[in-house]
């Protein structure tokens, strides 16, 4: 290594590969807009946000995640032109406000990491901070704490 590497590094800083709880709250900001698929949420990304990537190891987790909780639902969808049918997501009706509250801590931390500084680590919804008292003898953390 030489000190030029280093400064061709913060000139060119590499990708940041999102981590699960930054990519659950990243697929509810999309889906509040419309459904989606796995690459096009990847290439999503990508163009809206140049300096972030999201696995598909990574986007797929969180998307069986938001599926198991019943956050989200899955369905088939046939392409003109495409062989095999799309697998498609939907965000769930009565999930607006939860993917609401979790899109909006998406949007924060993007406009934290823009302006180059960390923001304050977001606190939970207040029914969600109610739930965790009650059950703090389970371990219930929250991402990033």
């Amino acid at each position: 290594m030489k000190f030029e590497d280093i400064y061709q590094f913060f000139e060119d800083p590499p990708p940041v590969y999102l981590n699960k709880e930054l990519a659950v709250c990243y697929v509810l900001s999309v889906l509040i807009r419309h459904d989606s698929y796995g690459t096009e949420l990847i290439h999503a990304i990508e163009k809206d946000y140049p300096n972030y990537r999201l696995s598909d190891t990574v986007l797929y987790s969180a998307l069986k995640f938001l599926e198991n909780q019943a956050a989200i639902m899955g369905y088939w969808k046939k392409v003109e032109g495409r062989g095999r049918p799309r697998r498609m997501y939907r965000l769930r009706p009565d999930w607006q406000m939860k993917a609401r509250e979790l899109a909006e801590l998406w949007q924060r931390y993007m406009v934290g990491q823009q302006k180059g500084g960390q923001q304050p680590m977001a606190q939970p919804p207040a029914h969600m901070q109610a739930q965790a008292r009650s059950t703090a003898a389970g371990g219930v953390q929250y991402a990033g704490s």
